[in-house]
């Protein structure tokens, strides 16, 4: 008999997690609860004493890194507007300083700047809403200098390895310019100008300098890892290609000045290396993990010592600290000890054909202990949609297959790393073929034995939670239960409310998405807050009052459309929460209620 596990335990905040070492390994730095909040605790290594050094009670820390040997910089929004303000703590809790303590200000990491003890690189939008500003910051006193100033059309800067703004990306709103400039003195200028479906997308210098790697599609449909020249604006040397998907993620030694190897995703993480230290490091830790996804996620500045995270489909993961000098491999925690993987249910990798004739990968977790037949289902596409659903431990996933759902995964046409053609063919698609491959995967399940038609629920956030609205408003009869987390309803409204900094890039969300004025008819046809009179399924939505992305008049306009036509709909908002719920005690309400509903329905 397979245990119900208590809902709290799949989605409860971690035990520890995002453990980073300190650059001399002096110090481990983590996340760790303290009032129901994620807050940083620094262990001495020396002495073993454990202190927590922040003090967040009504908003989760988002995360932190060790900006020098001494101090921690961390960021936090309040309520889920994502205006990320800037914090800096020492090791021991002293000198607490909100670097940015500006409202309605959004700030972002450019570089950690480790040859400098004294300071970090960030951009942030204070001076004009719209574009990012890059500044020196000083971690001790909180003074900053403006070091490039955006015109109004950068997109994105990159510094060298000497931590110098040497590279931006500019963009007409369709076409991007790369831009570079021999030294911080110098004017940037312009030596290459591609449209947004096509490019290279710089990753960082060359060790000396003097070049660029990136990410290419140029002449090719799935990008690959290049040289580039700076001189000409032309690719160089090919580094590393993947005949079935982008390669986008070059691994790289700085202490050693070299390139290590790369890391691709197909159906799970697959890594290829030009450096055999690194690959020793992989085969090590992979000998000791056998079975796991195990992945470095930082080290000491001489990489003496390595963090590595392991995790699986049925582990929440855990971290542990790798000694190459020794070749000691140090269980430090568990992310979530509470959960067995061995109640936990498989995800395994799927692949069906759409109704065109196009290959769609994607994930099918099946409930522990059940026999593939006749199943409840719940069918989970996922936001962006420009993003990709990968495989490893999906709280969600797990909780309703602990429930005896079925859980049914899908990379539609448009999910980002499966190449150009494959992301440009949704173009203008939402409601229509992306939808249809949605159509398409739960036909597949029915076909295969897997599914009880008559028991599918479709549940997804964001875009997912578009899909979701959309697919009972175009198949009404297949599904007989959904909800929408912080789904978009109205593709009028959604553009209109962007976020301001997501201005620069309008012209090209209107050739991916659609244009309010141009692509009217096809807007009315496919937001489903406007064809709320087809929709007949029983209807759960969730929303965040501050989501940025996703306003609440979103769920608000969809709920006021059913309600007009006397259909019941359950609708949760949370005052203090934005696009998903971060917060513990809201995540709580929001499964709890989804659990009841969906029993309630297809149970």
């Amino acid at each position: 008999m397979i245990r119900t596990i208590p809902l709290e335990d799949f989605f409860r905040n971690p035990e520890k997690t995002s453990i980073q070492i300190s650059p001399e390994g002096d110090y481990l730095a983590w996340l760790e609860p303290y009032e129901s909040m994620l807050n940083i605790f620094v262990k001495d290594l020396q002495t073993g004493a454990v202190k927590r050094v922040t003090n967040a009670t009504q908003r989760s820390i988002y995360g932190f890194f060790w900006a020098n040997k001494n101090r921690i910089v961390y960021v936090m929004d309040e309520g889920g507007d994502e205006n990320m303000h800037l914090y800096g703590v020492d090791w021991d809790g002293a000198n607490p300083i909100d670097f940015t303590p500006f409202d309605k200000v959004k700030c972002n990491l450019q570089d950690d700047l480790e040859d400098d003890e004294e300071h970090i690189l960030f951009s942030m939008n204070q001076r004009n809403e719209q574009v990012f500003d890059v500044y020196l910051l000083n971690l001790n006193t909180g003074e900053m200098r403006l070091i490039a100033e955006n015109p109004g059309n950068i997109l994105g800067w990159l510094t060298d390895h000497d931590g110098k703004v040497r590279v931006a990306i500019a963009s007409d709103g369709v076409n991007q310019q790369l831009l570079y400039r021999e030294t911080e003195d110098a004017d940037f200028r312009e030596i290459a100008n591609y449209n947004f479906k096509e490019g290279a997308v710089p990753l960082f210098f060359t060790m000396d300098n003097r070049a660029l790697y990136v990410a290419s599609n140029l002449g090719r449909d799935k990008r690959a890892i290049y040289e580039y020249d700076l001189a000409s604006g032309t690719t160089g040397k090919l580094i590393f290609e993947h005949p079935e998907v982008d390669v986008m993620n070059l691994l790289y030694s700085r202490p050693r000045k070299m390139v290590t190897g790369v890391a691709f995703y197909t159906d799970k993480r697959g890594y290829h290396f030009f450096d055999e230290h690194r690959k020793k490091i992989q085969d090590f830790v992979g000998a000791q993990l056998p079975g796991m996804e195990n992945a470095v996620s930082g080290s000491t500045k001489d990489e003496s010592k390595f963090i590595i995270y392991s995790g699986s489909d049925r582990s929440r993961g855990a971290y542990y600290l790798l000694d190459v000098d020794k070749w000691t491999l140090e269980k430090l925690f568990d992310v979530a000890p509470w959960l067995s993987p061995e109640e936990l249910a498989e995800v395994k990798p799927i692949q069906y054909t759409a109704r065109d004739g196009l290959k769609i990968n994607g994930y099918l977790t099946l409930p522990v202990g059940k026999e593939a037949k006749n199943l409840p289902v719940v069918v989970n596409p996922h936001g962006g949609p420009w993003y990709r659903d990968y495989w490893g431990f999906n709280p969600e996933l797990q909780f309703l297959a602990n429930r005896g759902y079925a859980v049914l995964q899908m990379n539609f046409r448009g999910s980002t790393g499966y190449g150009r053609k494959f992301w440009e063919i949704s173009f203008k698609e939402w409601g229509l073929s992306m939808q249809d491959d949605i159509t398409d995967a739960v036909d597949w399940l029915v076909a295969q034995g897997i599914a009880d038609p008559k028991r599918i629920a479709i549940y997804g956030a964001s875009y997912g939670g578009y899909a979701t609205l959309m697919g009972i408003v175009k198949n009404p009869d297949l599904y007989a239960a959904a909800v929408d987390y912080v789904g978009v309803s109205n593709m009028f409204t959604f553009l209109k409310s962007m976020p301001v900094y997501w201005e620069p890039i309008r012209k090209q969300m209107y050739e991916m998405v659609g244009d309010p004025e141009q692509d009217a008819e096809y807007f009315k046809q496919v937001s489903p807050a406007l064809n709320a009179d087809k929709i007949k399924t029983p209807l759960f939505i969730a929303q965040g009052a501050n989501d940025p992305r996703v306003k609440k008049a979103e769920s608000d306009q969809m709920v006021e459309a059913l309600q007009a036509r006397g259909v019941d709909v359950e609708y949760m908002v949370k005052d203090d929460e934005g696009h998903g719920f971060f917060n513990e005690e809201n995540r709580f309400d929001f499964y709890r209620a989804m659990e009841a509903f969906l029993q309630k329905h297809i149970g």
